[in-house]
């Protein structure tokens, strides 16, 4: 069965894609949670009349997504966090405080795009961010001792 992506799928495609997924996934999962629409004749004519709308304010997203890149590439942050003498640190650092660093530096991103590697001492790190569906950017940061 071949359907049209209305929204993001993890492991599975992007909104606007049309993927060939199992029946049951299609008719079970993706259509009734409004995931997804069936990928018949006058649905696939209507997507690419939406695609042809969409191509200039696309390639405008892409072009901000890749401006971002550019500018994450070229910083690195430090975020101080409670740890013991032996460099352990007391829980995790979360995407939210990447977020708020990069808050404090007039940079916007949604933290829910960021995946973040597992941080539980104190060192240099790279987390990923998905800006726009061809363009990531790593993330440097550091984890400092808090005072």
């Amino acid at each position: 069965m071949y359907v049209i992506l209305i929204q993001d799928v993890d492991n599975l495609g992007y909104k606007n894609d049309i993927v060939k997924v199992r029946d049951g996934y299609g008719r079970n999962y993706l259509i009734p949670n409004r995931l997804a629409i069936i990928a018949n004749d006058s649905n696939r004519k209507q997507l690419e009349e939406n695609l042809k709308q969409q191509a200039r304010k696309l390639a405008q997203l892409k072009a901000d997504a890749e401006a971002l890149q550019q500018k994450l590439a070229a910083i690195v942050l430090t975020v101080p966090v409670k740890a013991n003498e032996n460099g352990k640190i007391f829980g995790a650092v979360t995407s939210q405080q990447l977020v708020d660093a990069l808050a404090a530096m007039d940079i916007t991103v949604d933290r829910k795009v960021i995946t973040m590697p597992e941080a539980k001492e104190l060192g240099e790190y790279e987390a990923t961010a998905r800006l726009h569906r061809e363009v990531k950017a790593e993330i440097k940061f550091n984890i400092v001792a808090a005072e």
